[in-house]
């Protein structure tokens, strides 16, 4: 299933991907999601939020159900596997259930949130964060990508119908418990000699806009003295940030910035910076956010996610199942998943790990073994299997 999706949204000349939500791409990755459920028989349904959800059973309120799965759109040049290894281990997973001829006591369900990057619109998770409420639609449907359009026009020009969105009451109460598999950003089972760990929790961490005002003006003919340049102020926010980091214990980066007029000839007249920070610790990363606004002419919170702890009854528990004979490592992250969306909206969430032999995401460069992909699909379908008595 992963070769086959190899080719979509791939760039030829860097091997990374492009597949921002509602993109032509992302389309395709939705019917291929359609056409694996198809072949498996499943039921399925696309929620309010463009959500996707491929059921074996008829879940409802009276009967929920436990899902599993993950995302397939990618941050920009990103890598093959941050979130697609989790939709594809979770269909093998119920293969595997199949093969063992496993009767669910409770229907299960595989799972596709929208725009769980963010890369077209700026807000991470934004379809679980719909779906729970923890995003209003007016403020989600007002987002515009780098070509100025919004979400709205965009869902809409997908044959969607924007106005429905938001939190999901109907949705939500089919979910008993979720369990999202995902390849480890990081290299802690690697330090482990574990194929598969276990999320403990996830960081607290948020997304700001920084922008920083100037005069734009000749580049030849305006001496130094006369000038307004806003890239000095955001040259020190930059560096600053590495040295605060550092300092506080937590990390910050700035990989996104606009500059206008954009001319090699101009002084520019505006700089527009996106600071993503993150740590244990939530007050060091508000102290650091706090300490670089001062450079910048506004800043604004696009996101910002608290420390989610997943219920360490059920982490314990997928721990003991999926690590055999010794119970699999339990690992913090400092990356965001729809699982702790849906952790933090009350739903019993949990996650796996898959190792990652260098440690690399967001990038081309990001790798799993297959034998560690078929040890977590193994694990998946035991922990589903567990669930479902």
């Amino acid at each position: 299933m992963l070769e086959r999706l190899a080719p979509i949204g791939r760039d030829p000349e860097t091997g990374g991907y492009l597949r921002d939500a509602w993109s032509a791409a992302d389309l395709e990755l939705r019917e291929w999601f359609a056409g694996e459920a198809a072949r498996r028989g499943l039921d399925l349904r696309e929620d309010r939020n463009g959500n996707l959800w491929a059921w074996w059973g008829s879940p409802s309120r009276e009967r929920p159900g436990v899902v599993t799965g993950s995302h397939l759109d990618s941050v920009r040049q990103g890598g093959a596997y941050d979130g697609p290894l989790g939709v594809v281990s979770a269909f093998a997973a119920l293969d595997l259930l199949k093969e063992r001829a496993v009767t669910p006591s409770v229907p299960v369900g595989v799972a596709c949130f929208t725009d769980e990057e963010g890369a077209r619109f700026g807000v991470p998770c934004m379809g679980s964060r719909l779906l729970t409420g923890a995003l209003f639609p007016d403020r989600a449907l007002g987002l515009t990508d780098d070509d100025g359009d919004t979400l709205a026009e965009v869902m809409r020009r997908a044959g969607r119908r924007p106005h429905e969105t938001g939190r999901d009451d109907e949705t939500l109460a089919t979910v008993a418990t979720f369990v999202e598999l995902h390849v480890e950003q990081g290299r802690g089972l690697v330090t482990e000699d574990r194929p598969v760990g276990v999320a403990g929790a996830i960081w607290p961490h948020g997304r700001w806009r920084l922008d920083f005002r100037g005069r734009a003006d000749h580049a030849g003919t305006t001496r130094l003295a006369d000038r307004d340049d806003p890239m000095l102020p955001f040259a020190r926010m930059t560096l600053a940030a590495r040295q605060a980091a550092r300092r506080l214990g937590v990390v910050a980066t700035v990989g996104k910035v606009r500059v206008a007029p954009g001319s090699a000839n101009a002084i520019p007249g505006l700089v527009t910076a996106w600071l993503d920070a993150r740590g244990a610790d939530a007050a060091a990363v508000r102290e650091l956010v706090a300490e670089l606004s001062g450079e910048a002419s506004e800043v604004r919170e696009e996101s910002w996610t608290p420390e989610v702890v997943f219920a360490e009854a059920l982490r314990d528990r997928l721990a003991r199942v999926a690590g055999g004979d010794t119970p699999a490592p339990i690992l913090p992250t400092g990356a965001g998943h729809d699982a702790g969306i849906l952790a933090a909206a009350g739903i019993p969430s949990a996650m796996l790990f898959v190792r990652n032999p260098t440690g690399v995401s967001h990038s081309p460069e990001e790798h799993a073994e297959r034998a560690d992909c078929e040890a977590g699909v193994v694990a998946l379908a035991d922990v589903l299997e567990d669930l479902c008595r």
